[in-house]
């Protein structure tokens, strides 16, 4: 009888049925506060790990869906384009855009040409773009009275 108490014992603590009271604790060190930091831990990591923005994403706050300004996917390198037209779907959060493609800076287009991928993940804002139209001089006609 006593054996087989023993093994209904074994059985239920190996499954997971047998009260918290009835399991043995074998560790004497602070195992719930190691468990917290982790989870602490885990939780800050996944606040900083942000979604990746597409195109329309990126541009939906700058003046005018970003018409004049550059973006470019986080992926490329020395590649950017210059948007020059944006027509957008009924949500808002996907369409088609044009651009003049710049490669290391240089003009690499004369014309527009549509941008590809631009529903895909991983597009950033290139912000010097929008200094050199702001630094860019005014040229006023000089008043006379």
């Amino acid at each position: 009888m006593a054996m087989a108490q023993r093994a209904m014992g074994l059985l239920r603590r190996s499954l997971g049925l047998a009260s918290p009271t009835a399991q043995r604790a074998l560790s004497t060190s602070t195992a719930p506060a190691a468990e917290g930091a982790a989870a602490a831990e885990a939780t800050a990591k996944e606040a900083k790990k942000r979604k990746k923005k597409n195109l329309f994403d990126v541009v939906q706050f700058l003046p005018g869906w970003g018409v004049g300004y550059k973006v470019a996917k986080t992926t490329w390198r020395d590649v950017s384009y210059q948007i020059t037209k944006i027509n957008l779907y009924k949500d808002g959060r996907h369409g088609k855009a044009w651009g003049i493609r710049y490669k290391a800076g240089v003009q690499a287009a004369d014309a527009p040409t549509r941008i590809s991928g631009v529903n895909k993940r991983g597009w950033k804002y290139i912000k010097e773009s929008q200094k050199k139209l702001q630094d860019a001089p005014k040229v006023e006609a000089p008043v006379t009275a």
